[in-house]
């Protein structure tokens, strides 16, 4: 996924990344990729980084997450403190600035508790799970649930069959009702309803995700998505996000409903909208291909996406959207050297490296269009390619 930055003061020392060529583009981005078996293995890419990218500091990491909650608290402060005592309409104005700019910092804090999913936080398990627990708790998500169904995500990403999140369907199963939204209010409307609702969709009814013989969910512990030993921790995730909302109740009865939806619900609502923005912008792109089980390998299935240029919020969201190749390919390197990480393994990966630097507002509206459904290729019968003709 991709994150952006409100600020610069994320350009603290060891915020930094070197300069990078990237917005510069060499080829027509929506030229399809190579999906033939690359000439290159995973081992060649690691060689090709070096070795104190794929090192974490604990300290370091937690100097990411006090950095972002004190943006965090400090946008609280500010609102809470003097917005009130503005004259209108500066009053109504501040407000939607505030919710933008504490949905954009609470996605900085969703990446990092997203790091310790992966266990890029730090090099102990305990560490990464309990920060990661009370962080993605405090967002209303199911911490343990989600990494689990996340890490089948990079297991099987690019895989038509098994892929958990934005599987493309064959024309054949597009709903009936697609043909009347193919069109610009249509694609406003689906486009709307996808940011608002597409991530809490997602984790309660499994919408746009892998299909199972059986309802799915999130916060179901005898979910199909789940095995009887990850159960356990799917009801210590259901209890994080229980507490929360009992705090949040709490909140509301002491500062009244207005408050909570001002302070906390309409930041949540951008930071879910950000990331349904994100994810869907790395894995939908008519350049991308998709294999079925004769032809998908992890290497080839990890490639399967293409980082985005979201300008200063690169930093902002730990550049999880300038650098979700190096993420989707070594996935417990910390976001700190990610941009380093990416501009070493480019010369390996050469063509199979995936960037596209159209304005994502435009990217958006263009996938959206173009992109609809999946079939097969004429050449080789296992890999799929984007189709939009209804």
């Amino acid at each position: 996924m991709k994150h952006t930055g409100t600020v610069s003061t994320m350009g603290a020392e060891g915020r930094t990344s070197a300069p990078t060529t990237r917005t510069v583009q060499t080829k027509n981005p929506i030229n399809r990729a190579p999906h033939s078996k690359p000439p290159f293995t995973i081992s060649d890419i690691r060689k090709a980084i070096p070795p104190h990218c794929f090192k974490k500091s604990l300290l370091r990491s937690f100097s990411y997450l006090v950095h972002d909650l004190t943006l965090v608290f400090l946008f609280y402060y500010i609102a809470t403190t003097y917005f009130h005592l503005l004259p209108s309409p500066y009053n109504y104005l501040a407000w939607p600035i505030y919710w933008i700019l504490q949905g954009c910092v609470f996605l900085g804090v969703w990446v990092i508790a997203h790091e310790c999913g992966h266990h890029a936080f730090s090099d102990y398990q305990w560490v990464n799970d309990t920060v990661g627990l009370v962080i993605h708790s405090a967002l209303m998500v199911p911490y343990f649930s989600w990494k689990y169904s996340h890490r089948r995500h990079h297991s099987n990403s690019g895989s038509i069959e098994h892929d958990e999140v934005f599987v493309p369907k064959p024309k054949s199963e597009i709903e009936w009702y697609y043909k009347y939204l193919n069109n610009s209010p249509g694609r406003v409307i689906t486009l709307a309803v996808t940011l608002v609702l597409g991530w809490p969709l997602y984790l309660a009814i499994n919408a746009s995700g892998r299909q199972y013989d059986r309802f799915a969910s999130h916060y179901d512990p005898y979910s199909p998505i789940y095995n009887a030993r990850e159960r356990l921790q799917i009801y210590i995730s259901d209890v994080g996000v229980i507490v929360t909302i009992y705090v949040l109740y709490h909140s509301a009865l002491a500062k009244g409903l207005a408050w909570l939806i001002c302070i906390y619900v309409l930041p949540l609502l951008i930071l879910n909208g950000i990331i349904v923005f994100i994810t869907y912008l790395h894995h939908t792109h008519t350049s991308l291909p998709h294999y079925d089980s004769s032809e998908w390998d992890s290497l080839r299935g990890a490639l399967a996406t293409v980082d985005r240029d979201y300008g200063v919020l690169n930093k902002v969201f730990h550049n999880i959207t300038d650098t979700h190749v190096a993420h989707h390919l070594f996935s417990t390197m910390p976001h700190y050297h990610a941009v380093e990480a990416t501009e070493a393994m480019k010369p390996i990966l050469g063509e199979y490296y995936q960037f596209d630097g159209t304005p994502v507002y435009k990217a958006m509206w263009r996938e959206a269009k173009e992109c609809l459904y999946v079939e097969r290729g004429e050449e080789i019968k296992g890999v799929f390619w984007y189709k939009n003709k209804l």
